[in-house]
């Protein structure tokens, strides 16, 4: 029994680890056979194995698609069998993926944040009315509280205005409004950041330390 142990430094590497050792030996098995039938049979016999795994998904057509897929990666690609679907390359696996665009965003005024502007442009879109007027504030409220997170100072409601008359392109005007915005007060009230700690309080009347 000596003579018959492995050892991980001896053994092929797995491929795909989450199938485990013995299922990528059956593919090594099967790649072995020299009988087309056999070899088919036992490809078959395996992704039913390989579905075993994900019973609530061996039924569906792209699973089944996947399945294949992983059986000839398993393989090395040397598994000679009919399958269902178009055997993958080994090359297209090797190509690297184009790398993806990442949005790049650079506003005037980053403590605002992308959201915001994307707010007012919904809100420029938008038809006159209480609807549009009730959003502006809203968009001008939460301004006024991004501005506050990033500087604890009082702002000033014109500044507010200023900034997304520009973020608006000019097509949102507050400036002249006799609305006042929220006070910085109740804007903060449920910012953790900015609460004062409680005073602990003394369970000892006497002020006297207990050991």
């Amino acid at each position: 029994m000596i003579y018959e142990l492995e050892y991980n430094s001896e053994r092929s590497k797995l491929i795909i680890p989450e199938y485990g050792r013995h299922l990528q030996k059956m593919v090594e098995h099967a790649v072995s056979l020299e009988d087309d039938k056999e070899r088919n049979k036992e490809a078959r016999a395996i992704i039913a194995v390989m579905g075993n795994m994900n019973p609530h998904l061996r039924d569906v057509p792209d699973f089944q698609h996947k399945l294949w897929d992983q059986l000839f990666i398993i393989s090395d690609f040397q598994l000679d069998v009919e399958s269902p679907f178009p055997k993958p390359s080994k090359e297209l696996l090797a190509k690297r993926p184009e790398p993806m665009e990442y949005p790049q965003n650079f506003p005037k005024y980053r403590f605002y944040g992308n959201n915001i502007k994307r707010m007012i442009d919904e809100a420029v879109k938008m038809e006159e009315g209480d609807l549009k007027e009730a959003l502006t504030y809203a968009i001008a409220n939460h301004m006024k509280k991004s501005y506050l997170n990033w500087n604890r100072e009082t702002v000033d409601d014109d500044i507010i205005f200023g900034h997304l008359n520009e973020l608006s392109g000019g097509k949102i005007n507050l400036k002249n409004s006799e609305e006042d915005l929220s006070e910085a007060a109740n804007l903060l009230r449920g910012n953790k950041k900015f609460k004062t700690p409680p005073k602990k309080v003394s369970h000892n009347p006497r002020g006297r330390k207990r050991y």
